[in-house]
């Protein structure tokens, strides 16, 4: 790939590679935009094919991070980290720890948190070495896993789909095809069934759909029957991409309302929902509570501050939706076009962030 070309396009700042050998550190940072603030974004780790897939991973969701922070009104930019290497066998305490004099280095510039393939351990590791760190264990003053307020968020976003594309906001009169029974799909189908609602839940763990089966209630289904369940909301909390040329035919739903990152394939996709009558809550936008925490953490952490700050998402999404109706424009150009409207805005009377 040509790395410049494609930094060019999607307007990143900067790019940092880092790598140590003793450690076997091998890691990409995309800081995409600072004009709003210094850029924070989670650390992925994942044993990538190459370094190219890599590459193009960081670059893209940095550039989501930057229109979810702008959305949400947090006074942070946007960025990304991936961390090549296998969760399951590569972690140690060298690694993280040499990963975290790296961010020290960057100077504020980036904040970094956990994400797919790290937890919060790994973050007490990376604070050893550096402050710009953000979801650390609440024992030590921080949050811990973001999750449930990402599924907590995702909930409001969902009551406003529902007002706005059904006319009420009962989940007892709603089902869900809940995708991924992890963290964030786990907590948001428990919430679900804890009002009423119906709830099909699938995953590619059979362990944790017998666990939301067994605690809850919920409905299994099979993984490649998800898209295909009658249900009034699609809920996506797992795989990126799983809108696509394949799946949009096959829904049988009214809204899509998920906490899945990256949920469209391509941007067209979502204006091929708003053509079939499917409305589409931007992911970025629904899916903004773990970030909406870990931002207070910066400021010395506080759950009520938290949940007062997530709930805020309902608002949100009805803003992005009316926008929407009014100007005859698809969901994800909606809320596109608030996020840049805001970072135009602030960008004339803030330079790029460099540093306290």
């Amino acid at each position: 790939m040509n790395l410049f070309e494609a930094v060019g396009r999607l307007g990143h700042e900067q790019v940092v590679f880092f790598h140590h050998r003793e450690s076997g550190l091998r890691c990409v940072i995309a800081i995409h935009n600072t004009a709003l603030g210094p850029a924070l974004g989670g650390l992925r780790m994942w044993p990538y094919a190459n370094e190219a897939d890599a590459v193009r991973d960081v670059l893209k969701h940095s550039a989501d991070m930057t229109h979810k922070a702008a959305i949400a009104g947090l006074n942070l930019g946007g960025a990304k980290g991936v961390l090549i290497g296998n969760p399951e066998t590569d972690k140690s305490e060298a690694l993280f720890r040499a990963l975290g004099r790296f961010i020290q280095s960057l100077g504020g510039r980036y904040i970094t948190t956990e994400d797919v393939g790290t937890n919060a351990e790994d973050m007490e590791l990376i604070r050893q070495e550096t402050r710009h760190v953000v979801g650390v264990p609440q024992l030590v003053g921080g949050s811990g896993d973001p999750s449930r307020f990402t599924a907590l968020g995702t909930l409001h976003g969902i009551r406003a789909c529902m007002e706005f594309k059904l006319g009420h906001a009962d989940l007892r009169r709603t089902s869900f095809a809940v995708q991924g029974a992890g963290q964030v799909g786990y907590h948001l189908a428990k919430s679900l069934r804890a009002a009423g609602a119906k709830v099909f839940i699938t995953d590619i763990n059979e362990e944790r759909i017998e666990h939301a089966v067994a605690e809850f209630g919920a409905e299994a289904v099979p993984m490649s029957q998800i898209y295909d369940v009658e249900a009034d909301v699609f809920s996506p909390c797992a795989l990126s991409a799983v809108i696509n040329e394949d799946t949009v035919p096959r829904l049988r739903c009214r809204i899509v309302a998920g906490g899945a990152n990256n949920q469209l394939e391509s941007e067209e996709l979502g204006t091929e929902l708003d053509r079939r009558g499917i409305l589409y809550a931007p992911d970025y936008a629904i899916n903004a509570g773990g970030l909406m925490n870990s931002a207070i953490e910066l400021e010395g952490y506080n759950e009520d501050r938290a949940l007062r700050s997530v709930a805020r998402i309902h608002d949100i999404i009805s803003r992005i939706l009316n926008l929407a109706a009014r100007n005859n424009i698809p969901t994800w150009q909606a809320a596109r076009r608030l996020a840049e409207e805001r970072i135009a805005a602030l960008s004339r009377i803030k330079l790029p962030y460099g540093g306290r």
